[in-house]
């Protein structure tokens, strides 16, 4: 098999090439042939794929974090005719997919970890929307992760614009979001029913289980049982809602009676108040009536069965 190893130099704090130059000769051992592509933008990414295609690639690994997995599968599902087994080590600041995976954070132990990974057919999310950044454009975005609506856009947003990150950057940043959040009145169908109407700090539709930097927003979410975990915060006072975020790094929010939670193919979502502040697996936008479906099996993902969240009579 000849593998591609995408590199964003703007992970690991500008420091992705330096931790690739210590594992480049593990991830040879592991994999043998390696073309290798450093770039962060997305029309390069998309170059980089049609090379791959030419050149029999039928393996893809990336170092980078959830924005990088969420640039690349965006230009895979553009072509269909490119099939290959994507992995990634994590880099960036959340690094939630690798969690849901079970993935180790050691960047030589991931190396190790992929190299014993199997392609495991599991489901993207898709979600089509009124851009409201261009005016109301039709926009259509994939995501591997998870996709939301509410605070979590607005958490995107101030951590984006963060200079200097760490590992407490998104929980300093969410607190003070949401002293200051103003929750919106919503309208969401999951499978054509009305799931709920009412004032909301945020809607999760979730393929994987974490966001965040590790929140735990969808304990319960299989990335290959063809359905997404739907997560809904009502809105509620702000202490109240301080004492379900702390609940949320231990996946016990869902106890709550002002926690929402059910599963569905199809999600739609719209607001009364304007436009929404959304996220999909990091990258922030901004939007009105949203619809969401899953792509069941929709990509090969490189994956070790015994430690990431899937089910397991489908593998």
């Amino acid at each position: 098999m000849r593998t591609l190893v995408i590199i964003n130099p703007n992970s690991g704090k500008g420091r992705a090439q330096t931790i690739f130059k210590k594992i480049e000769g593990r991830l040879f051992d592991a994999f043998g042939e390696l073309f290798i592509a450093v770039t962060s933008r997305p029309h390069e990414v998309a170059e980089h794929l049609d090379k791959a295609a030419n050149a029999d690639v039928n393996r893809l690994i990336t170092l980078g974090g959830d924005g990088t997995n969420h640039v690349v599968l965006n230009a895979l599902a553009e072509r269909p005719h490119l099939k290959v087994a994507y992995g990634c080590i994590p880099l960036g600041t959340g690094h939630d997919w690798s969690r849901s995976l079970g993935m180790p954070e050691d960047h030589h132990e991931a190396v190790d970890w992929l190299a014993q990974a199997r392609p495991v057919p599991c489901d993207l999310g898709k979600v089509e929307y009124s851009n409201m950044q261009p005016g109301g454009k039709p926009s259509t975005h994939i995501f591997l992760n998870i996709g939301s609506a509410g605070v979590s856009g607005e958490v995107d947003q101030r951590v984006n614009r963060t200079c200097r990150r760490s590992s407490l950057t998104f929980l300093r940043v969410t607190i003070a979001t949401l002293l200051k959040y103003r929750p919106q009145q919503v309208s969401v169908f999951c499978d054509g029913k009305e799931f709920y109407s009412g004032s909301c700090y945020l809607v999760v539709v979730a393929n994987g289980q974490y966001f965040g930097h590790g929140m735990w927003i969808a304990p319960k979410a299989l990335i290959n049982d063809g359905m997404f975990d739907v997560i809904l915060v009502e809105g509620m006072s702000r202490p109240r809602v301080l004492l379900a975020f702390r609940a949320v790094y231990r996946g016990t929010h869902l106890e709550r009676k002002d926690v929402r939670h059910t599963q569905a193919a199809s999600v739609r979502i719209s607001s009364e108040d304007g436009p929404l502040k959304l996220d999909f697996d990091g990258e922030e936008a901004l939007g009105q009536d949203l619809r969401f479906a899953v792509i069941p099996k929709a990509v090969n993902i490189l994956l070790n069965p015994s430690t990431a969240a899937i089910r397991r009579d489908a593998t």
